[in-house]
């Protein structure tokens, strides 16, 4: 029996990018040694972003890159804003500013347009890559979460973050030919299957991936993936096409065969909340951004373990691998070293019940935020944070109709961030409160692991 060939890794000139949230940076790593290598920097992180004068991009959250991988495009839903980034000199090119909120964006399989779904709204930005302006809208299903081109440059896919339907759009009368109902209203991200046969979609809101037949635009399948699932990506692999699915509430990534009838066949742990996640193109490694562990995992196909770390900027969302983006040189030009320091993790575990929560404080440097996340609580109720030692809450917080919250607090907490973390002698603890009781292990709804 001959050996399978041995998987070629990455390439000098490779590069994997991260669009981090609360630092507003795009974080450039090389994979060739899993390694920082510095930042582009769009904006300050928080909270400097509340200064009436304060001119930097906010909320630096999607990517996309150009078919020949010259340019990167990075969107901030804060500012409504579209930058392009030359891969080779990690120079900003340009900046459109478009409408409310935008999510995610990528270029059309020609490379001549660049086509944002504008989410707080209901249309996709048209712009043009060469002068920076926008050149039409497209109208589609209100809140569009994502937009990806079918390689025959005839479709698009257009996924809807506040409506259970997919709309696919003819390129070429930029028309919706086509909605396709899907299970939930919330998704966030899509991605096709290495022949294209297929896109499948997250639904972080339900934690389900669709399975959409592109040849008949009709759902195939439906696969229960698990609590807050965000982004996946597909691998071909020596036991076949894999698809790698973040699942934030979980700390996980899980791996699905990819056949007429899915199944799991991993479970790989990994760091805090992870998110965006990305192959490299021989499918070899597997990169996933950590949203609360500001950093991201390298997961090796052939034995599905994290085999690296490295440190990112904060609170990374969307993540994407780039070959031959530096084409020569070290490729550090124009970014600047990493400033955050690591963040604190705290699980939150019910004292009965099925709520479920996590906090991850992070240094500001003259001040700190903590920023809080609760699920499966009574709907439209408050809820007190503490930690323990502290008289008054941190912060306070009110559900949403499905019993979620999450919100961060900013201030001069760092007596509470260094309780957290140990370094002061023994760890603080956090209670969730209903109310405004005051803090009372016994009685709190949510407490952290100790």
């Amino acid at each position: 029996m001959l050996a399978a060939p041995a998987q070629a890794l990455p390439r000098p000139g490779d590069r994997v990018y991260t669009a981090d949230q609360n630092s507003n940076t795009v974080s450039v790593i090389d994979p060739t040694t899993n390694t920082l290598l510095g930042q582009v920097r769009l904006g300050n992180q928080r909270p400097d972003i509340l200064s009436p004068l304060y001119k930097g991009e906010i909320n630096v959250h999607g990517l996309g890159f150009s078919p020949d991988h010259k340019t990167l495009v990075a969107i901030a839903n804060g500012s409504n804003s579209v930058t392009f980034i030359d891969t080779a000199t990690n120079k900003v090119k340009g900046v459109t500013y478009i409408g409310r909120s935008p999510h995610e964006g990528f270029f059309t399989a020609d490379g001549r347009e660049v086509w944002v779904v504008v989410r707080g709204e209901d249309y996709i930005s048209v712009i043009d890559p060469a002068s920076y302006k926008e050149k039409g809208r497209i109208q589609t299903t209100g809140g569009p979460g994502m937009v990806m081109f079918h390689p025959n440059g005839k479709l698009a896919f257009v996924v809807s973050s506040f409506n259970p339907v997919v709309d696919v759009i003819d390129v070429k009368s930029r028309k919706v030919i086509k909605h396709i109902p899907v299970t939930s209203p919330f998704s966030p991200f899509l991605q096709f299957t290495p022949d294209f046969k297929e896109i499948w979609m997250t639904h972080k809101d339900v934690g389900k991936v669709t399975r959409i037949d592109t040849a008949t635009l009709a759902v195939k399948g439906v696969i229960d993936t698990g609590f807050i699932t965000n982004h996946l990506a597909f691998a071909k692999t020596a036991n076949g096409v894999r698809a790698y699915v973040t699942v934030g509430g979980e700390n996980v990534v899980k791996v699905y065969s990819t056949g007429d009838a899915p199944a799991l066949v991993a479970t790989i742990p990994t760091g805090a909340l992870p998110h965006g996640i990305w192959s490299s193109d021989d499918g070899s490694r597997v990169y996933v951004g950590l949203e609360n562990g500001d950093a991201v995992d390298v997961i090796d196909t052939a034995t599905d373990k994290v085999v690296a770390h490295a440190p990112v900027g904060q609170a990374p969302q969307a993540l994407v691998y780039v070959s031959h983006a530096a084409p020569a040189g070290a490729g550090t030009a124009n970014l600047v070293p990493r400033v955050s320091s690591e963040p604190v993790n705290i699980a939150l575990k019910p004292n009965g019940g099925m709520g479920k929560g996590f906090v991850v404080a992070r240094n500001l440097g003259v001040t700190d935020a903590l920023e809080v996340f609760l699920f499966k609580l009574k709907p439209d109720t408050v809820y007190s944070v503490y930690a323990s030692g502290q008289a008054a809450p941190v912060a306070s917080f009110k559900t949403d109709a499905s019993g979620k919250a999450n919100g961060t607090a900013i201030g001069p907490m760092r007596e509470v961030a260094g309780a957290l973390s140990g370094k002061q002698g023994g760890a603080s603890r956090i209670l969730v409160m209903e109310g405004e009781a005051a803090a009372d292990p016994q009685h709190a709804v949510l407490s952290s692991v100790q």
